[in-house]
């Protein structure tokens, strides 16, 4: 299992980490694409970067944008893996 992490070790991550935000204690970032096709092309994409990473996303889509929380709920908060799929999520986008 992963560790979850400290608040400052939270905060130290999310400050390199663009466009993120923390949310009721979960990771946040709306995504915002140029039309629907895009943006599900882009969850099509990261579901299968979620699978490698065996760490799924709280997400929805409503036309161009995707809202998108991570959390470890094993861990009860915020783990490593938030934040590799953070930053996969971010090269994707």
């Amino acid at each position: 299992m992963t560790e979850k992490l400290s608040t400052g070790e939270v905060e130290e991550r999310l400050a390199s980490l663009e466009g993120w935000s923390l949310a009721d204690g979960k990771l946040e970032r709306q995504f915002k694409f140029p039309d629907f096709a895009r943006a599900f092309g882009f969850m099509a994409s990261a579901a299968i970067e979620a699978d490698k990473l065996d760490h799924h996303p709280e997400w929805s889509n409503v036309y161009n944008k995707v809202k998108v929380h991570l959390v470890t709920h094993e861990a009860k908060g915020i783990t490593d893996l938030d934040f590799q799929l953070a930053r996969k999520m971010n090269e994707l986008a």
